[in-house]
């Protein structure tokens, strides 16, 4: 059963946002939106992506101090939590990065480590990651690679795209013109390499709820 909404509050900031992109947005802005948001229902994205009891797949990326950091490496001090964003310039998603450095404190009780992963070129998140004062990793996974090895990335509709790309230049974020994102995928990996929880969903307005995750981690 759903927690109320007093135990929600990223879910009801979305919320929030969202009607306010439905109030003032344009209908031709809106059905683009809509049509992207299908189009990665559509090529089943979300149940291709890997999923609990599937094995986590090992990787070495950078974070914002040029640091390199490995999964494999951060399971040996207990679960790991993993999440991908798709960047600075989404409000969504800064919205989410707040509630789970928020919580951060939380999961670290119950000795989980939090890595969040992004396509954005290091520049870009080392403004994010001071934005939020972040306090867990940052890493910038260029080109979606690890996006790409969890199936957790896809391409933009052409009308999506165009819009990204006369908003905010979304090719300089991060840095190739291939107009792909990740999904707004959060894991939790046990130490013994195992995904144990899965969050995954076409819309990427929706996440992981930090509470769910506070919640999981206490009982298992």
């Amino acid at each position: 059963m759903k927690q109320d909404s007093i135990e929600r509050p990223l879910e009801k900031e979305l919320n929030d946002r969202k009607a306010s992109f439905e109030a003032s947005a344009s209908n031709e802005k809106k059905t683009k939106y809509a049509a992207g948001i299908k189009s990665v229902a559509k090529r089943h994205i979300v149940s291709n992506a890997l999923q609990v009891g599937d094995t986590a797949i090992n990787f070495t990326l950078t974070n914002a101090s040029g640091k390199n950091i490995t999964l494999f490496d951060e399971l040996k001090n207990g679960p790991v939590l993993l999440m991908w964003y798709r960047g600075g310039w989404c409000p969504y998603c800064n919205m989410a990065l707040h509630y789970m450095q928020e919580s951060l404190s939380e999961f670290k009780k119950y000795g989980a480590n939090l890595l969040a992963l992004t396509p954005e070129v290091p520049d870009h998140s080392i403004t994010t990651k001071e934005k939020n004062e972040l306090q867990f990793e940052v890493l910038s996974d260029i080109d979606n690679e690890v996006a790409r090895q969890y199936k957790v990335v896809y391409k933009l509709t052409d009308d999506v795209a165009e819009i990204y790309e006369n908003s905010f230049e979304l090719s300089k974020y991060n840095g190739n013109d291939k107009a792909e994102l990740p999904l707004a995928a959060t894991y939790i990996i046990g130490q013994d390499k195992v995904i144990k929880y899965a969050f995954l969903d076409a819309d990427y307005r929706n996440r992981a709820e930090p509470n769910d995750l506070i919640t999981f981690l206490k009982q298992n």
